[in-house]
């Protein structure tokens, strides 16, 4: 299978699989029927699958029009009861053309969210608004300790997994990162890299876990050095359990500018 991305909005990627034997394509996350139907009628191919990982409207907003157009199977949170054709709940399987992808329940940026794992000889996590190159989602309506917990489930798959998040937040997740750890020299450098993606109209994304493990502070809140930063940006105490370091980091960043 082939994984790129559409553009939508200021900052959104809609991620179109698509078979390397035809020209059947699914979509990840379309919050913008539009620019699909356009990929569509550009390129004569056929949807054939919607993934939904949440329910905001920026990553579900097109499916309705696309379901109509298409008739398509659409696999997301039960909840979503008019969009939903195939509710699934963590641990299910889908077939996406010959790849298999696990469900893997990550509430905490909101309390329905999904991820979609394909294990072979490239991993590949589409992961919404859970974790971001550099980043994650901010905890909408979960808690910190379930947002640290999507942070382990995701840090659990193997290391040369490919990540597709849906919004290009690179570079300010990065600024935030660098305030944190300004000698981390894999951030550094990755840094420079996604800058000179972005003055090139390139996206930064996909990303590799490995890479997050290195440079992605919510993949490296025990440590020590970049907890005491972040107390630090809050005027607080350094937080001495994983749940409350994970939250101090979350909340340093939501007040970051």
């Amino acid at each position: 299978m082939t994984i790129f991305p559409l553009p939508a909005f200021q900052d959104n990627y809609i991620w179109i699989v698509q078979d390397k034997d035809s020209s059947d394509i699914w979509a990840v996350d379309p919050g913008d029927a539009e620019v699909v139907l356009d990929f569509c009628t550009q390129h004569s191919a056929t949807l054939t699958g919607i993934l939904i990982t949440h329910h905001h409207k920026d990553h579900t907003g097109g499916v309705a029009v696309l379901k109509h157009h298409t008739n398509c199977p659409v696999y997301g949170p039960s909840h979503l009861k008019e969009l939903v054709t195939h509710p699934v709940i963590d641990g299910d399987k889908i077939t996406v053309f010959s790849n298999d992808f696990q469900v893997i329940a990550t509430p905490g940026h909101t309390l329905d969210h999904l991820c979609y794992f394909s294990e072979g000889d490239q991993p590949v996590l589409f992961s919404g608004d859970t974790l971001f190159k550099g980043g994650c989602g901010r905890i909408m309506e979960g808690t910190p300790e379930q947002m640290l917990n999507a942070m382990q489930k995701i840090a659990n798959l193997p290391d040369h997994t490919y990540i597709y998040a849906t919004h290009e937040y690179t570079l300010a997740n990065y600024r935030f990162a660098l305030s944190l750890e300004p000698e981390n020299k894999p951030l550094i450098q990755s840094n420079l890299t996604s800058h000179t993606q972005r003055t090139n109209n390139e996206p930064t994304l996909p990303t590799t876990l490995h890479l997050e493990k290195k440079t992605n502070p919510f993949l490296r809140t025990h440590i020590e050095s970049l907890k005491n930063h972040a107390a630090q940006q809050l005027n607080e105490i350094p937080a001495n359990d994983y749940v409350a370091a994970f939250s101090q980091v979350r909340r340093a960043k939501d007040s970051f500018s």
